[in-house]
């Protein structure tokens, strides 16, 4: 490799380097977003004495997605059980909001 072959790998790298960060910091935006908004609708539904289950189905189907490319890369057997717990109660929550909306 010549010096500008070198440079260029170089500068490449660093437009990745940056665009992941961009990722990322987006990234932690959208959940804090979403649990903000999550949080207040749940108040409000108990304040109004409505079911939480749908929201609760996205919250665990969120945690259980988040968890399991973490599990596939580290093999940590705590994310594998919250991918299976997420999971679980995901749709578990989202069998009682059909029951109730349809009962």
């Amino acid at each position: 490799m010549n010096k500008e072959e070198i440079l260029a790998k170089s500068r490449r790298e660093n437009l990745d380097e940056g665009k992941k960060n961009a990722e990322n910091q987006g990234r932690q935006i959208g959940i804090i977003s979403f649990l903000i908004v999550l949080i207040f609708l749940m108040i409000f539904d108990l304040c109004t004495k409505q079911s939480n289950d749908a929201l609760l189905a996205v919250f665990w189907a969120y945690i259980a997605a988040e968890a399991y490319p973490r599990y596939r890369f580290s093999r940590d057997k705590t994310l594998l059980v919250t991918t299976i717990a997420g999971g679980f109660l995901s749709i578990a929550n989202l069998i009682t909001y059909v029951i109730d909306v349809l009962g």
